[in-house]
């Protein structure tokens, strides 16, 4: 849970961090668009191309990548392994009793994997290459419209960000949990099913309490700085886009086009 590195930021000065918060995140919702839709290694190898693009220019080092995929390890060998052994196909590789490879089903494994890994990897560059302030002030705009059918963008965006900002909190609470349950004997690793299920039990109550503790200090300080949501509510920095969020802006449409055309090409 350590290793998640969605919802954390990374400082520092580069062409991605300096971009607009809104390309960002339109370039985010693209990302995960265009990976629904493609269906060819082409149109992968184009994503991992432009993903590793971004990761040269935003100098995120790309340990914190590798670490983010570690997260999912279990969740991607689970993803291949049905895709694998249970996808229909006529081209058989290797059958041994009922179980049976097919080349449909390496095909279709190999895309999962990599689909799997290039969603991880593009999500985890909005958080980042964005601080929360940014990217709550980002979410808010993009929702600004849907104001005229009464949607509370502001309090839709500052949820949104938190939730983003306490994985990794979470996450390392739950770390700090498991080490102290262990010091005192507490046995994860061995038994059938139900007895680690159960074995959650004394880390999921703490978990919970620790969770909501934080949210009333996260209420009280809010309070106490005469947080009222976006009532009368003023920006020191107003967003403007520049000619370089514009260029990324078109460079973002230019790659989801031509990625998205694998599929029909």
């Amino acid at each position: 849970m350590t290793r998640i590195t969605i919802g954390q930021y990374y400082p520092t000065n580069s062409a991605i961090h300096r971009l607009d918060p809104r390309v960002k995140l339109i370039g985010t919702f693209a990302h995960i668009t265009v990976l629904l839709l493609i269906n060819s290694f082409i149109g992968y190898g184009i994503v991992a191309i432009y993903v590793a693009a971004l990761i040269k220019a935003s100098k995120v080092p790309p340990r914190l990548m590798i670490r983010g995929l570690r997260a999912i390890l279990f969740m991607l060998i689970f993803a291949v392994g049905i895709n694998l052994f249970l996808a229909p196909g006529y081209n058989t590789l290797f059958q041994l009793g009922f179980i049976r490879v097919t080349l449909e089903g390496v095909i279709l494994s190999a895309q999962m994997a990599m689909r799997l890994v290039l969603l991880i990897v593009g999500t985890s560059m909005l958080t980042l290459a964005t601080s929360p302030i940014k990217l709550t002030d980002g979410i808010e705009a993009l929702l600004k419209p849907l104001r005229i059918i009464k949607v509370p963008a502001h309090d839709i965006a500052m949820m949104m960000t938190i939730v983003l900002r306490f994985i990794p909190t979470l996450a390392d609470e739950m770390d700090k949990i498991i080490k102290a349950q262990k010091a005192r004997g507490a046995d994860f690793d061995t038994g059938g099913l139900m007895k680690r299920a159960k074995s959650l039990l004394p880390i999921l109550v703490p978990l919970f309490v620790s969770a909501f503790k934080r949210a009333d200090e996260l209420a009280t300080a809010m309070e106490a700085r005469c947080y009222r949501g976006d009532v009368g509510r003023t920006k020191m920095k107003e967003m403007r886009m520049t000619p370089s969020d514009w260029l990324a802006l078109g460079v973002i449409i230019i790659v989801s086009i031509l990625t998205a055309l694998t599929r029909v090409l």
